[in-house]
């Protein structure tokens, strides 16, 4: 027992140490990067460190695998060079028994990302959007929301935003169609000036194309009801680009996996698609099965002796297969997303198929 928790607390130091040092160095990349992006407008350093700071629990959740394979490398190199891992089996402990706390600690992690980092990260992602937005009013930035009322837009313009609202949506190949469509158009002082709304809108290009539309001035002294026009088709200029919408709708980012399942509920009775959220629920509850995966990946080519040699083409080849199996994932994901597999298959499959292959690669390098 006081040998696992040594082992245990080992890990769990080198974690939070690997961890420290890359988010240290990726909030100086990304502050460098906010610095630049809103050089042209007059915000405070203040303001860019705490738009940083909100984007790093992201960044954690997303460099979360990298961090446990970067850690198990770290812990069994050092653990072989001190003859530790030599001693151990020494005293009748086979390597796969120590590894053991190392994989126990790894799934309290996992749990905690998925129970208590996932929400932190949709709040600071939602804050984080909000203030940029904010930030940005002026150069007429796009956003997409997708809710239990339907689909939002918010565009820029030449003389003002709008907001686009639709009650349901198709996105083919070639093109975005919104059904039972209101846009309100607004001054640069926040004033509404005019009310449209139609049977359907298409995005074509750098326009939306507006069937069976009709338009209501909201000016101060008129009658909007009198002096309301109808059209056949109408097109009206937009900054949103079909590859924003598109990335938008079918990003799970901002959702907390508390309330993922009643919004998922109520898109498919407002008749959205909801695959790819399912798929990315799913993906988040076998999240600790990966992270054990990175680490079974990570003690499997490290945990020999250094006087074998081939220390720095074990760790390397570590990280490779990490990789792999890392992008085998998003790819298994992909194809859920695409209705090519079975939800739960994208899912669950890739993390039990890398502990398969990583078990046995530790079982040929424990017992030849």
């Amino acid at each position: 027992m006081t040998l696992d928790l040594y082992y245990a607390r080992r890990f769990l130091q080198w974690f939070v140490i690997i961890s420290g040092m890359l988010m240290t160095l990726v909030i100086l990349i990304d502050l460098s990067e906010h610095l630049r992006r809103f050089s042209g407008d007059d915000i405070r350093f203040g303001r860019l460190l705490a738009l940083t700071l909100l984007n790093a629990p992201a960044t954690f959740d997303e460099f979360l695998p990298l961090i446990m394979i970067l850690t198990t490398i770290v812990l069994f190199v050092g653990l072989a060079r001190s003859s530790e891992l030599v001693v151990t089996r020494a005293v009748g402990r086979s390597g796969m028994r120590a590894l053991l706390p190392p994989v126990v600690v790894t799934l309290i992690i996992g749990a905690l990302a998925v129970s208590t980092l996932n929400p932190i990260v949709a709040a600071t992602t939602n804050k984080y959007k909000t203030l940029s937005e904010t930030y940005r009013q002026s150069s007429g930035t796009a956003t997409v929301s997708l809710g239990r009322e339907g689909l939002w837009l918010r565009q820029g313009g030449a003389t003002g935003p709008s907001v686009i609202h639709a009650a349901n949506y198709r996105s083919d190949s070639d093109l975005i169609n919104l059904f039972d469509v209101t846009i309100l158009t607004y001054t640069q002082d926040g004033a509404p000036i005019r009310r449209t709304a139609a049977d359907e809108a298409k995005l074509d290009g750098n326009e939306w194309v507006l069937r069976n539309a009709k338009v209501w001035p909201l000016s101060p002294g008129i009658n909007p009801e009198r002096s309301s026009m109808r059209y056949n088709e109408l097109r009206l200029a937009t900054t949103l680009t079909d590859a924003q919408i598109r990335e938008s709708l079918d990003s799970s980012e901002g959702i907390s996996i508390y309330e993922l399942p009643k919004t998922v509920s109520a898109l498919e009775q407002a008749g959205f698609s909801t695959t790819r959220f399912r798929v990315w629920f799913q993906g988040e509850l076998a999240r600790p099965l990966f992270l054990v995966a990175m680490v079974l990946v990570g003690a499997s080519f490290t945990m020999r002796h250094v006087r074998m040699g081939g220390t720095g083409f074990a760790v390397l080849a570590s990280i490779i297969l990490g990789f792999v199996l890392y992008f085998m994932n998003n790819f298994a994901q992909i194809l859920g997303e695409n209705g090519q597999i079975p939800v739960a298959l994208a899912a669950w499959a890739p993390p039990v198929a890398s502990i398969f292959l990583t078990m046995g690669l530790l079982l040929h390098a424990e017992d030849g």
